[in-house]
């Protein structure tokens, strides 16, 4: 059986599986752009905001996301008695490591932008309104956007580990399917080539873009 037989045979089955991943991938880029981009512009003007987002990210980043997954799943519904649907909790888990990903980033660019831009608007008699509009954001974006793909991807591969606590992606349906027919080759490399193909172009785009339009605004 060759890889695209196993596609063709398992359709419904890899279907559903891409569906319950792509939902989980887009409450987690979602929740994690909108959320993290406001949270890095207020934390990159308000100080205790910036401590308590840089301690958010400093405990993260030393916590496995699997154990956090894990940890929420099991002990933290154990001791408040709740049952929560596997998906939110790895939804929710998700989004909060996507949030201090992209508050990391945004609060970055905003600190790193150089002071004689705005002064030389302010110069030229150009508006608050419309300097934020017209040269901040634009020159932040541009500055931004490659990393913010990249993390985006990586959240989208990272949606693999709500597998392990039972949610229906498409990692798990893989995993079942292969248990029954025991064709690992051909099922993982199809899985394989679903991520290369998604993710690829992505990254591609983001280097491209990176390489393009974005500069070292220090040596301006």
């Amino acid at each position: 059986m060759t890889v695209l037989e196993v596609l063709i045979k398992y359709q419904q089955g890899f279907l559903s599986g891409l569906k319950v991943t792509l939902q989980l991938s887009l409450i987690i880029w979602s929740s994690g752009l909108i959320f993290g981009t406001i949270l890095g512009g207020l934390s990159a003007r308000i100080t205790w905001l910036a401590l308590i987002s840089r301690f958010g990210s400093f405990t993260l980043s030393g916590i496995p996301i699997l154990v956090f997954l894990f940890w929420l799943h099991f002990p933290a519904q154990a001791v408040f008695n709740i049952v929560v649907d596997p998906f939110y909790t790895a939804a929710f888990v998700l989004s909060i490591v996507n949030l201090f990903a992209v508050t990391d980033i945004v609060r970055g660019a905003l600190l790193e932008f150089p002071a004689q831009y705005n002064i030389a608007a302010k110069v030229c008699g150009i508006s608050g309104l419309d300097t934020l509009l017209f040269i901040q954001i634009p020159i932040i974006f541009r500055q931004t956007l490659p990393t913010l793909i990249i993390t985006q991807v990586g959240m989208l591969q990272a949606t693999l580990f709500a597998s392990l606590i039972s949610v229906e992606e498409i990692f798990r349906v893989a995993q079942r399917i292969n248990a029954s027919i025991y064709k690992p080759v051909e099922i993982y490399t199809a899985l394989g080539i679903f991520f290369l193909a998604v993710c690829l172009p992505l990254n591609g785009f983001a280097y491209w873009f990176r390489n393009t339009f974005t500069r070292n605004l220090s040596e301006s």
